[in-house]
């Protein structure tokens, strides 16, 4: 009996006495800190790969010689 043989009744038994251990109240701002945090990684992630891509627009933006900017 491994630890990967839970089952349905053993998820539910340890939902049940983590419930009683920390209460209603305590679990709930648990995750609500949880949702903040998973927030806070998704928009750092966001703004970094702007970024990135804010970067490769700027060096890939005008690659045109000097001497050759006249002749088009």
């Amino acid at each position: 009996m491994g630890i990967g043989n839970i089952g349905l009744p053993g998820i539910l038994l340890i939902a049940v006495v983590v419930l009683v251990l920390f209460g209603r109240g305590k679990i709930s701002s648990l995750m609500g800190e949880v949702g903040k945090g998973i927030t806070a990684f998704k928009k750092g992630v966001k703004e970094s790969t702007e970024e990135i891509e804010q970067e490769a627009s700027d060096v890939a933006r005008d690659v045109t010689p000097e001497s050759d900017k006249d002749k088009a």
